[in-house]
């Protein structure tokens, strides 16, 4: 049976999938398991999918069935919900979002009473409750939960995060794409607060439109808007703004590279950056490591998920890692990937340089990167195919050490990613088809 938690939580197609029944439980391990001292209390959160509604109903439900109480958020990003859990002393956290993932998606994720995301032991043990499905006393009387509103929870989060920047950004036009989701609440507000002018899009929503062309996953949206309002530079986030993404005062992209060598650069020359320590997952462009590396500037690469970064930070020490994809923490500010905290960090950096963003994203090189993602009917026979494990040797022998090539199953969708970096895109384009189709033909 395949495990139920993936790299980023519980995932799957709200009410096929992901039911309300599975909430329940998965709630109910959170008030039993994450509650435990005294009464608990657990902080909720969600992002904007129409399916929020019932999945925190059922939850809200699992954890006053455990015996704690839930204390609702509603609709604020992740981040929001790991800075509260450790800001509000509660037990635990929860949120109810599948990221970047299309609408029909939702997913559940935890975190400890420190705000990190839970380690796969406990993630193994809540798994254990579940599938076993064993008796145990449920709490009666007044050993029952509550669900408490929490109205203030998205002010408290902003409130956080503005206090993450020296001085103010006066003068600055940010353009801002929210993308139908949890930033709506809270990125504008901050940015104004710190006395930006804002430019921003896509902060509505209905339900069915978060990351539908549009957030970190669609940056042509927020490029045209820099370009059409003259913006110094753009940022976008996805669906539950754990992530973020910018682009230059002439719309051309800004990766979660890019930001950390520009960011561990900023931090190395004020004597922040401990260690002289970055953490990046294997994803990560070659160019990040030779940016870095000239300035004695080490990069600890982790397998891919923030949470893997954050395991190596913790034991590192590093106060910053991420992921290409716009997962960036700066763990004196937060516990996890903050889209808000990040872009204010990026911000600031690009105000203290007094240089526009095209010209500070030169210190990293990029290696011509080419990526494919190949849907499967069974990623997990990846691991075991003889064929797809010759076709990588075949490429590594090719490139040699002018480039590398990257084969995995993604941890919360059906797909597995084909990844080549090489002298050029078309050597890097030409060798992740041939593997892709190996791949296809494997397990598709």
């Amino acid at each position: 049976m395949p495990r139920l938690f993936g790299t980023d939580g519980v995932r799957g197609i709200a009410n096929a999938d992901l039911t309300p029944e599975l909430a329940f439980k998965l709630g109910e391990a959170a008030g039993h398991f994450l509650g435990e001292r005294g009464r608990g209390r657990i902080v909720v959160g969600m992002d904007t999918r129409r399916s929020g509604d019932m999945l925190e109903a059922a939850l809200v439900a699992g954890v006053c069935s455990g015996g704690a109480d839930a204390l609702r958020c509603g609709i604020v990003p992740t981040p929001a919900v790991a800075y509260l859990t450790h800001a509000l002393g509660a037990d635990g956290g929860v949120v109810i979002s599948a990221s970047h993932n299309p609408a029909e998606y939702n997913g559940i994720k935890f975190f400890d009473r420190d705000g990190f995301k839970l380690p796969d032991l406990v993630e193994d043990e809540i798994e254990e409750f579940l599938v076993s499905e064993r008796d145990w006393d449920r709490p009666i009387g007044a050993g029952v939960g509550r669900a408490i509103a929490v109205p203030d929870a998205a002010e408290r989060y902003i409130v956080h995060a503005v206090g993450t920047v020296r001085g103010d950004f006066a003068g600055m036009r940010i353009a801002v794409d929210c993308g139908h989701g949890a930033s709506a609440l809270t990125t504008p507000a901050a940015l104004e607060r710190l006395g930006a002018e804002v430019v921003a899009t896509n902060c509505d929503w209905n339900g069915t439109d978060i990351n539908d062309g549009c957030g970190s996953t669609h940056l042509g949206v927020v490029a045209d808007l820099v370009r059409e309002s003259g913006a110094v530079l753009g940022i976008a986030h996805d669906g539950d703004a754990d992530r973020v993404l910018a682009v230059d005062e002439t719309g051309a992209e800004v990766d979660g590279d890019a930001i950390m060598a520009m960011c561990a650069l900023h931090l190395h020359d004020q004597g922040t950056l401990k260690g002289d320590t970055v953490v990046a997952t294997v994803m990560s462009n070659l160019g990040l490591e030779v940016a870095l590396k000239g300035h004695g500037i080490t990069v600890i690469k982790t397998r891919v998920g923030d949470r893997y970064v954050l395991d190596q930070m913790r034991t590192s020490g590093a106060v910053l890692g991420g992921e290409q994809s716009g997962h960036v923490i700066f763990l004196a500010h937060n516990t996890t990937g903050d889209g808000l905290v990040t872009a204010l960090q990026l911000i600031q950096m690009v105000r203290d340089a007094g240089a526009p963003l095209s010209e500070l994203r030169q210190v990293m090189p990029h290696f011509p990167q080419h990526m494919m993602n190949v849907k499967v009917a069974d990623k997990t026979r990846l691991a075991t195919s003889a064929a797809v494990r010759d076709a990588i040797a075949e490429a590594e022998t090719e490139l040699g050490d002018a480039g590398r090539v990257l084969v995995r199953a993604s941890g919360t969708e059906p797909l597995v990613r084909v990844m080549a970096e090489a002298a050029d895109e078309a050597t890097a384009a030409r060798i992740v088809d041939r593997l892709a189709g190996v791949v296809r033909a494997e397990l598709g």
